[in-house]
């Protein structure tokens, strides 16, 4: 499903000093797998997971190796052509304090919006509608949480909308960076298992699960 082939990948200070924070990665997940990566934090664990996506931008840039996801060979790739077909269809990734990331000026609804017209602007509006009803539906979450803003919901309703969000178009690998740091026990709890459930029921093919909690994989 994921394959990843002597990766390695470097920031270039501002003095133009490299730095190599991937190096030499090889990697494999197979469909139905999830993979764990735990490491102390500042170790360049979410580095990777932006290296493994072939999203590069200054100062990170890409050296050598191979990012192969479902037999399609992504290395290389224009950032703009990887935006455009690989993220969020082929694969997912939910950053580290995602539940911050979001606009509070914007509903939750016009984030689903943002993903599927992405990959296809012709999408109306009662399209994402319907879809996003759906797929909330799909994994346990109430409908209404769709017209509220971010600062209406809790910290644990937000990172579970925020992962509804990244599996919007059902992608085959979904990279799930701390995916429960800074929530409490119980709200922990919610997140990992709607995790395992997206699993179960076949929403994406493969995770990566990055954490520096080694009682969590």
């Amino acid at each position: 499903m994921l394959e990843v082939r002597d990766l390695t990948t470097k920031y270039i200070t501002r003095y133009k000093e490299d730095v190599y924070a991937v190096d030499h990665v090889s990697l494999k997940v197979e469909e139905g797998k999830t993979l764990g990566i735990a490491g102390e934090s500042g170790c360049g664990k979410s580095t990777l997971a932006l290296s493994l996506m072939g999203y590069y931008f200054p100062p990170l840039h890409y050296t050598s190796g191979e990012i192969i996801i479902d037999g399609q060979n992504i290395t290389g790739m224009k950032p703009d052509d990887v935006r455009k077909s690989i993220l969020g269809r082929e694969i997912a990734y939910i950053p580290q304090a995602a539940m911050n990331a979001l606009n509070p000026t914007r509903k939750i609804i016009d984030f689903i919006g943002d993903v599927v017209r992405a990959h296809d602007p012709t999408w109306t509006k009662k399209m994402v509608h319907d879809h996003a009803r759906s797929l909330f539906e799909t994994l346990g979450l109430p409908a209404e949480v769709l017209q509220k803003y971010p600062v209406e919901l809790s910290g644990g309703m937000k990172q579970r909308t925020v992962i509804a969000v990244a599996v919007t178009l059902s992608p085959k690998v979904l990279i799930a960076d701390e995916p429960s740091s800074a929530l409490d026990v119980t709200s922990q709890k919610m997140v990992i298992k709607m995790l395992r459930n997206l699993m179960d029921n076949g929403y994406i093919k493969a995770m990566i699960f990055i954490t520096h909690e080694l009682p969590l994989l």
